[in-house]
């Protein structure tokens, strides 16, 4: 079934609001572990904090966010959230010291708007082109990754790890525009379909069907981030290929990845192999930190593991939060939404703290194996769960 105009405006423009806002997360992750060694206050557990203050933040704030748009409604809280967004970026470009990067990353974060753009993403579409609609959210996740690990290099060689600051700052503003001038009204919201007091924040975690779902997304984000603590690193130390250079390597095995990840999204629409296409790519994660674990001193070894991790990395991201949005009730979507988005950063922040405590003492090889050993746990869980029951339109 096809999207129809609504749908389609709607999908477009909030894809770009996410997006944008995505590359807070990700604009710094080629740049920022390198940058960090020049600075006088640089520790690799103090770097680890500060590539996952973001998430710290984004845990805090979540479900705030999302139960106040189920009842506020979506839109006024997403352009505060990308006001405070802004705010972070603004300290961030002046910003002259590790911990002052941590600051910003910081206030960036308390922009917490996953939950209220999923929610009206779901909100204005159908249930039976959910996924589809997702997977556009999902690839232009993708796409501002790639972007960002593509442009991130050649932004820094120009305008310094500040001046990305102020990219993302304007691209916040941008986003604003676009949610009032381009996203179609929000649904208007009835007494019955609002949340209730009590169970709106605890109901949504005794949901059974939600549970493997706020974890898949916490191991997701966990993997990214303390991945490329130490991706840039092989890349300069092991391979020798010079920091500008990096863009070419990311969007070469991001292009590859789409080898894998487009079958996997088809056969999950069309519902030939749709839960064994979950575990699949679940199995993918732990095969690419494998795979650099053992093989980061050769260079097809490093190239196949990262086209591997983007497949998997892109399908999942948009799968997730589709099963997310039909198994969660849809009075209490939004913050279903939240918790999903509180475990998505507190991912990002256990990954980037964690990850960099094991670089401080097991090295480049530490990092990998944790995270293999972790998304191996998610592969064993994920095989054995029962898939989620729909239940929302």
């Amino acid at each position: 079934m096809a999207l129809n105009a609504l749908e389609r405006k709607s999908v477009a423009a909030l894809a770009a609001i996410y997006a944008t806002r995505m590359l807070g997360l990700f604009l710094l992750l080629p740049v920022l572990a390198l940058y960090a060694r020049k600075l006088p206050d640089y520790s690799p557990a103090l770097l680890g904090l500060t590539m996952g203050a973001y998430g710290l933040a984004q845990v805090l704030l979540q479900i705030p966010f999302g139960r106040w748009s189920d009842r506020r409604g979506r839109k006024p809280l997403i352009t505060l959230g990308l006001l405070v967004y802004a705010a972070g970026s603004l300290l961030g470009a002046m910003a002259h010291s590790l911990v002052a990067l941590l600051a910003a990353r910081a206030v960036q974060g308390a922009g917490a708007v996953s939950a209220p753009v999923m929610a009206l993403l779901a909100d204005l579409t159908r249930t039976q082109v959910r996924t589809r609609a997702m997977a556009f959210i999902g690839i232009s996740i993708g796409l501002s990754f790639v972007a960002a690990l593509v442009l991130a290099p050649a932004l820094d060689s120009v305008i310094g790890v500040r001046g990305i600051f102020v990219v993302v700052l304007v691209m916040a503003l941008v986003g604003i525009l676009l949610l009032h001038f381009a996203v179609p009204a929000e649904p208007l919201r009835s007494a019955a379909s609002a949340p209730s007091r009590h169970e709106n924040l605890l109901g949504v975690l005794r949901q059974r069907p939600l549970r493997p779902l706020y974890f898949g997304v916490f191991v997701l984000h966990f993997l990214m981030t303390a991945m490329f603590l130490a991706v840039p690193q092989v890349l300069v130390g092991h391979l020798g290929i010079a920091a500008e250079h990096h863009w070419a390597v990311y969007l070469g095995v991001f292009v590859a990845s789409l080898a894998g990840t487009v079958p996997l999204i088809l056969g999950t629409e069309r519902g030939h192999f749709d839960r064994s296409a979950f575990v699949l790519s679940v199995g993918l994660l732990a095969v690419s930190q494998t795979l650099l674990a053992l093989g980061q001193g050769h260079r097809w070894a490093v190239l196949a593991a990262l086209a591997v991790f983007f497949a998997a990395f892109n399908y999942l991201e948009a799968r997730l939060p589709s099963l997310l949005t039909t198994a969660a009730s849809a009075q209490d979507r939004g913050a279903a939404l939240g918790m999903f988005a509180t475990c998505q950063f507190l991912g990002a922040f256990a990954g980037g703290a964690l990850g960099g405590l094991l670089l401080g003492h097991y090295g480049l090889s530490g990092v990998f194996w944790g995270a293999a050993v972790l998304a191996l746990v998610w592969s064993i869980a994920a095989s054995l769960q029962a898939a989620p029951r729909r239940t929302a339109p």
